[in-house]
């Protein structure tokens, strides 16, 4: 599988947070800060791209890591790419639905 998918619900909404698989565990640099793909925070079920495109598009809020996934959703224009931000080479957005 590609991605980690994880969903979960914090009163009316529905988060969903996606990491390209290889990303889970691991520490991002690059930007001012640095950036840990958290397990806890990432790491739910592995998943296809289209399953996790799947899974955003029924959340309130995405929280989206790695080129794959990021890709996939500017590619669905679920985000556009003016608001991704980047750790080093890899993409970071996020996706809050008001």
């Amino acid at each position: 599988m590609e991605v980690y998918v994880k969903t979960m619900k914090h009163g009316r909404d529905t988060i969903v947070a996606v990491c390209d698989a290889e990303l889970l565990g691991k520490t991002l640099q690059g930007g001012r800060v640095s950036f840990k793909v958290n397990e806890r925070f990432y790491g739910g079920i592995q998943a296809s791209i289209e399953e996790a495109i799947e899974a955003i598009r029924k959340s309130t809020i995405s929280n989206l890591v790695g080129k794959k996934i990021v890709e996939a959703a500017i590619k669905h224009k679920i985000v556009n790419e003016s608001s991704v931000i980047y750790f080093g080479d890899v993409p970071h957005t996020q996706i809050v639905i008001l």
